[in-house]
């Protein structure tokens, strides 16, 4: 490969933002988004994503896995588009499956494996990811936390000071009799 050719592929995987990176090999994707190191898929052109979005280390798929049936059927290739809303989050290591839809306002927990499409404002997490509820349940479950910190420019100070009552804490895993 050419030495300026094998530049640009650098530049482009390792030097450019993610956000560029994705607009460059095809992704159609809106504005203001942070996006996370993705894979992006063989097609990535078949991807888009809307804007004020959150992508953490997730994978997104636009096909399957065809290679197996090409034995009997030599030329069979088949791919779903894959859609995501505005205001997504997506956690780590979650996995979108071919032609799947996420609707606006979704949280997707992360390891979550998404197998169908998502409603608008709901929460979703698994293997296969279900609904687990809405983002108002979301949200009055979790205010109780709120640290109205987003933008707060001494916010190590500020989360450093709150009482640990303000912080998100789990209970405790109990183990089962197992006979």
């Amino acid at each position: 490969m050419n030495p300026i050719n094998i530049l640009k592929r650098l530049y482009w995987r390792f030097i450019a933002s993610p956000v560029n990176y994705a607009r460059h090999i095809g992704v159609n994707i809106g504005e203001n988004n942070l996006i996370g190191k993705n894979h992006w898929s063989s097609e990535p052109y078949l991807i888009s994503i809307g804007s004020n979005c959150q992508l953490t280390d997730c994978k997104i798929f636009t096909h399957g896995g065809g290679n197996v049936l090409r034995d009997s059927y030599p030329e069979f290739d088949a791919f779903g588009k894959v859609t995501i809303g505005d205001w997504v989050y997506i956690g780590s290591n979650s996995l979108i499956m071919p032609g799947v839809t996420i609707g606006d306002n979704v949280l997707i927990a992360a390891g979550s494996v998404v197998t169908k499409s998502v409603p608008p404002r709901t929460v979703i997490a698994g293997n296969p990811a279900r609904i687990i509820c809405t983002i108002e349940d979301y949200y009055n479950r979790n205010k109780k936390w709120d640290t109205q910190s987003k933008h707060c420019p001494n916010k190590k100070e500020l989360l450093l000071g709150l009482p640990d009552d303000k912080f998100i804490t789990k209970s405790l895993m109990v183990m089962k009799q197992f006979n």
